[in-house]
């Protein structure tokens, strides 16, 4: 190796330390700057506003009673529960009018067809969202397991600090170590891309939202014109908030690790199935934003190891440092997700995992013109052309 080879090699390997450095300190910063849900307290009995929880359902049979009777057995009132059948063609019908018959404050609407220019998911909630007679909408998905104080801790904050929007960040359970660590990965990207610890903040251009758990004021809701800003977008639930946000309305994001659980995939090959049809639209369906992720992925997460086995001297030093960095990072989200840290060597291969999820998102959305989505088939040009953009 040249000394010319070998000082450019030492500079972009300290460049590679440095990115994993400040990714690591701004994640560490961020997270130790939320609250958690489980330190508010539940909102007193008499200033509870009424509050209705919209259930989106399609092909929901294995989740869907669990996650309802979590919903019916929180502590709170008034409060109603509102489940739109979107569709279903498994056993999802037969589940909820039987649920619905031991509970008979149970609402269950059932949606046949789908109106042109609209997501499945986007309708299923506005059409719940139109049915509900509460001062407050709770959108959740039907596999969600909730602690029963958890809405009653979230009002407080809804009343104390006039908030019009809160989501919370919930905590996935079961699941392998190869699974574990594409969550944390995942986990981490997503903090590190959207920041919510920045939400609260006005000033600041920050938004999310979480579609386990998007409490919004209905006249907030009204105002931004509900899920119709957001009705041909895969990413619905980061889309409201992004709304939310941008129409001047407070907005606020939390833990909520110890209050919100949810067996979100079996396995690494459900979980890569699960999020095609969300990749693409993260990179507002553009190539050269695609090509960008790549590039970051290859040279943050990739180059490091590599640098470590190829290359000597200063530069092995950096790169080792960086793998070093990327370790500790991923044993602090191990531990802020309550799992095993025998999931933390194998954060070193989810970067290949995220390649590979990248590029068979894109390839299949382009070869297909178009994505797949709870029966319903979305041309690509319509996505383009109906989906708010994401970014910036």
């Amino acid at each position: 190796m040249t000394d010319l080879t070998g000082t450019v090699m030492s500079a972009v390997a300290a460049l590679v330390f440095l990115a994993n450095l400040y990714a690591v300190l701004t994640l560490v910063a961020g997270a130790a700057k939320m609250r958690r849900l489980a330190d508010i307290k539940p909102l007193r009995t008499g200033k509870r506003p009424k509050v209705s929880i919209i259930v989106p359902a399609c092909n929901e049979a294995d989740t869907i009673e669990p996650a309802l009777l979590s919903l019916l057995a929180l502590d709170y009132d008034p409060l109603e529960v509102i489940v739109v059948n979107d569709r279903s063609t498994d056993r999802t019908t037969e589940v909820l009018e039987a649920v619905r018959a031991k509970h008979p404050r149970l609402i269950v609407r059932h949606i046949a067809e789908l109106p042109e220019g609209w997501l499945g998911k986007t309708h299923a909630l506005s059409r719940g969202a139109g049915l509900a007679g509460g001062e407050f909408l709770l959108f959740t998905d039907a596999d969600i397991h909730f602690e029963p104080s958890t809405l009653a801790r979230a009002m407080t904050l809804m009343a104390d600090e006039q908030l019009d929007h809160l989501s919370l960040i919930f905590r996935h359970i079961g699941g392998g170590p190869l699974l574990n660590a594409m969550m944390i990965d995942a986990g981490a990207g997503l903090l590190l891309l959207f920041r919510p610890w920045k939400a609260g903040d006005p000033a600041s251009g920050n938004f999310f939202g979480v579609g386990a758990f998007n409490l919004v004021r209905k006249s907030a809701y009204t105002a931004v014109n509900g899920h119709e800003p957001v009705k041909m977008h895969t990413i619905d639930d980061i889309m409201l908030g992004k709304v939310i946000k941008r129409n001047g309305f407070r907005q606020e994001c939390l833990l909520g690790l110890d209050c919100l659980r949810v067996h979100w995939y079996e396995s690494p090959g459900t979980m890569i199935r699960g999020l095609m049809k969300n990749i693409f639209a993260l990179f507002n369906y553009r190539l050269v934003y695609v090509l960008a992720g790549l590039l970051l992925v290859l040279t943050v997460a990739v180059l490091p190891l590599w640098g470590v086995l190829l290359t000597s001297g200063p530069p092995r030093i950096f790169f080792g440092l960086a793998v070093t960095v990327r370790l500790f990072s991923a044993a602090a989200g191990a531990r802020f997700a309550g799992v095993s840290l025998r999931t933390v060597p194998l954060t070193l291969l989810t970067p290949y995992v995220n390649i590979y999820m990248i590029l068979r998102a894109t390839t299949q959305t382009l070869a297909a013109r178009g994505i797949e989505w709870r029966g319903t088939r979305y041309p690509l040009e319509q996505l383009r052309k109906s989906m708010p953009i994401l970014w910036p």
